[in-house]
C-alpha cells in the first residue's frame, strides 16, 4: 500500500524479491494477515475434501445402477439450471445480505444433502433419482455459496496481496482435491460408498464450526436490492469490460469442450485399469497442486490475460493426449498436465477479478464468474456423455481437447483487450488500488462504479 504511481504495481513491502526456491514457494501474505482469511482458508480446505469423496462416489455408484454414461454425463444437465438461476441471484443476494450469513447457511445444507446421499444408499435397494435431486440442489446450494465467497476475499485481504491469496486458495483446493479422489478410490473401493458419504458429512460439519467464527460482512449502504434490474446492472458492467468477457468466454470453451471427468469410469474400463479410476480423477487437481505449491512466480506476473489464453489451450492439448493413448500412466500425465495448466488459467482469471471489480457489484460480478467456470463443466460432462454414445469414449475425450485448442485461438483473435490486460496499467485496476489505499485500515473498501 505504499505505491508512489497508480500506473505500476505495488512494491513489495519490505527488503528485495525472494530469489531461487524461495521465488517459486507460495506467498504466505494473506494467511499472515488475516484471521478470517485463516478461518476460511482452513474451512475450505476441510469440506472440499470431503466434496470430492462424492465428486468420485456419485458417478461410480450411478455407473453401478445404471451402467449408462449418458446416465452418469446427465448429471450436468440436472445442476445446469440451478447453476444458471441461483447463480445470478446469489450474485445479487451477495452484494445485498451478510456474506458470512450466506456462507454459513449454505455451508450448513450441503451438509444435511450428504446425509441424504448416506441414508440413500444404506437403502436395501438404493434409489437413482435421489442422487439427481441432490445434485441439483448442491448445485443451487453452492451457486448462492460461491458469489458470497468470492467477493468476500477482497474485502478481508489487502489489495496487492490478492494475486497471493488466489494462489493458496488454489492450493486449499488442490490439496482437497488430490487427497480426496485418492482417498475415495480407496474407501469406495474396499469399505463402499456409505463411508464416502459419512466422511463428506462429517466434514461439513467441522467446516460450519470454523465459517461461525469469522467476523460478520454487511452489504455496503449502497448496495441494491436483490432483483433482475440488479443482476442486469451486473451484467451490463460485465459487457462493458471486454477483457473480462475474454476471461468468462476463454473459461467456458475450455470447459465444455474438454472435460472429461464423467467420462473416467468407463475410460479406466476401455484401458483395463479399474484400479486407477482413483488415480485418474485425483491427477487433474495433483497437477494443479504442483503449480501451488510454486505459485511464488505468479505474483511477478501482469499479463494475465495472456496466461489465462495460454493455459487454457494448453489444457486442450493436455486431453486431447490423454485420449489418443493407450498407455494409463501416460494417461494420467495428461491429466497431470492438464490440471497444471487449468490453475495457471484459474490463478490469473481470479487476479483479474479481485483486482478490477468495484466491491459494490462483486457479488454481481461473482454469479456471472460462477457461471463462467461451473456452467461449462456442467455442460461438458453432457457434451463428453453424448459424444462418447455416439463415437465412442476416446474418441469423445480427444475430439474435446483440439475443439477446445481451436476455440480459444479463435477467441484470442477476436478479444484483443484480453491480451493487452496489464495488472500495472489497466485504469481499472489502478482505480481500485487507489480506493483501497485510500480508504482502508481495516475497514470496508469503497464501493467504486
Amino acid at each position: 500500500m505504499t505505491d508512489d504511481s497508480p500506473t505500476t504495481a505495488p512494491p513489495p513491502a519490505a527488503g528485495a524479491p525472494p530469489s531461487g526456491l524461495r521465488a517459486l514457494l507460495p506467498d504466505l501474505a494473506p494467511w499472515r494477515a488475516s484471521r478470517d482469511f485463516r478461518r476460511l482458508w482452513a474451512a475450505g480446505l476441510v469440506s472440499n475434501f470431503g466434496s470430492f469423496l462424492t465428486f468420485v462416489a456419485l458417478p461410480v455408484q450411478l455407473k453401478e445402477l445404471t451402467g449408462s454414461a449418458a446416465a452418469v454425463g446427465a448429471i450436468g444437465a440436472v445442476e445446469l439450471v440451478p447453476l444458471v438461476v441461483f447463480g445470478l441471484y446469489g450474485g445479487a443476494l451477495a452484494d445485498a445480505w451478510d456474506k458470512r450469513k450466506l456462507i454459513l447457511w449454505t455451508e450448513a445444507g450441503q451438509g444435511l444433502l450428504s446425509a441424504v446421499l448416506l441414508l440413500n444408499v444404506l437403502l436395501p435397494t438404493p434409489a437413482v433419482w435421489p442422487l439427481y435431486v441432490v445434485a441439483a440442489l448442491s448445485s443451487a446450494l453452492v451457486s448462492v455459496q460461491r458469489p458470497a465467497l468470492d467477493s468476500l476475499w477482497p474485502r478481508i485481504v489487502a489489495h496487492e496481496q490478492l494475486p497471493a491469496a488466489a494462489s493458496l486458495n488454489a492450493l486449499r483446493w488442490t490439496v482437497g482435491g488430490v487427497a480426496g479422489p485418492a482417498v475415495a478410490g480407496v474407501v469406495v473401493a474396499y469399505a463402499g460408498l456409505g463411508w464416502a458419504y459419512a466422511a463428506d458429512f462429517a466434514t461439513f460439519a467441522v467446516s460450519v464450526a470454523l465459517t461461525v467464527g469469522i467476523a460478520a460482512s454487511p452489504a455496503a449502504h449502497e448496495a441494491a436490492r436483490p432483483s433482475l434490474r440488479a443482476i442486469a446492472e451486473g451484467a451490463r458492467y460485465a459487457w462493458s469490460r471486454k477483457e473480462l468477457l475474454g476471461t468468462y468466454a476463454v473459461d467456458l470453451a475450455a470447459m465444455f469442450l474438454a472435460m472429461p471427468l464423467a467420462l473416467l469410469p468407463f475410460l479406466a474400463d476401455e484401458l483395463d485399469a479399474e484400479w486407477a479410476l482413483g488415480l485418474m480423477y485425483a491427477s487433474v487437481p495433483a497437477g494443479a497442486l504442483l503449480v501451488s505449491l510454486t505459485s511464488g512466480w505468479t505474483s511477478r506476473i501482469h499479463r494475465h490475460g495472456r496466461m489465462v489464453a495460454l493455459s487454457a489451450a494448453l489444457w486442450g492439448v493436455a486431453i486431447a493426449g490423454a485420449g489418443l493413448t493407450r498407455n494409463v500412466w501416460l494417461v494420467l500425465l495428461c491429466l497431470v498436465v492438464a490440471g497444471a495448466c487449468d490453475m495457471v488459467s484459474g490463478v490469473f482469471r481470479a487476479a483479474m477479478w479481485n483486482q478490477t471489480i468495484p466491491d459494490g457489484l462483486r457479488g454481481r460480478l461473482a454469479g456471472i464468474e460462477l457461471l463462467s467456470y461451473s456452467v461449462g463443466p456442467q455442460l461438458g460432462q453432457v457434451r463428453a456423455g453424448g459424444f462418447a454414445g455416439l463415437l465412442g469414449v476416446r474418441t469423445s475425450v480427444w475430439s474435446g481437447g483440439l475443439l477446445c485448442v481451436g476455440a480459444v485461438g479463435l477467441l484470442a483473435l477476436c478479444l484483443p483487450g484480453l491480451m493487452r490486460y496489464d495488472a500495472r496499467t489497466n485504469e481499472h485496476a489502478v482505480r481500485l488500488r487507489e480506493q483501497r489505499r485510500g480508504s482502508r485500515e481495516g475497514s470496508v473498501p469503497a464501493v467504486g462504479s
